[in-house]
């Protein structure tokens, strides 16, 4: 098994399958997959975080990949529940959460309809906007329509609510059940 630097370096290397998610993006794929409100085999999940593929994987990187999910699924079930995303952070020091935010998505793009009765609750659909509120259009707008020239503070303060809402949701579909 490798540690998160070494799959960190696999990821942005040559070797690694092409459209592979890099790191941040893959932890939010795996909490995006381990907050599910159905299971996502992980040959699913695996191939889509390996660019579609699984065939030129090393054993190491696949043992990695299902070890770092269950420290996550273990660590959304402790007392007291734990959510710590990898976000990269800037040269200047802030944090930037939307690969992360973008990796989360990703899971969600494999079951759209199953999540609706998150979002769709009425109750409990704010859980996701620290996450959406990171995603943008082609034109880099935000797809919450979060003003230009509020969007850095608005992404400061959201990247700050990603492990509540990631708890929170977590918790959301434990009680669904």
């Amino acid at each position: 098994m490798l540690n998160l630097e070494e799959l960190d370096n696999y990821l942005m290397s040559d070797d690694s399958p092409e459209g592979c998610f890099m790191l941040s993006d893959l932890d939010g794929f795996m909490f995006g997959i381990a907050c599910s409100p159905i299971l996502v085999p992980p040959n699913e999940w695996i191939a889509t975080a390996m660019g579609g593929t699984l065939k030129a994987v090393p054993a190491k990187v696949l043992s990695t990949l299902t070890g770092q999910y269950a420290t996550i699924c273990n660590n959304l079930t402790s007392e007291p529940p734990l959510a710590e995303p990898i976000f990269w952070q800037a040269a200047e020091g802030h944090v930037i959460a939307m690969d992360w935010c973008e990796g989360f998505m990703d899971a969600v793009a494999l079951r759209p309809k199953e999540w609706l009765r998150l979002t769709e609750s009425g109750s409990h659909g704010h859980l996701i906007t620290p996450i959406m509120a990171h995603l943008l259009d082609d034109n880099g707008n935000s797809v919450l329509g979060i003003p230009q020239e509020e969007l850095d503070q608005a992404l400061a303060e959201s990247a700050e609510q990603i492990p509540d809402a990631i708890l929170g949701i977590y918790q959301f579909w434990q009680q669904k059940g």
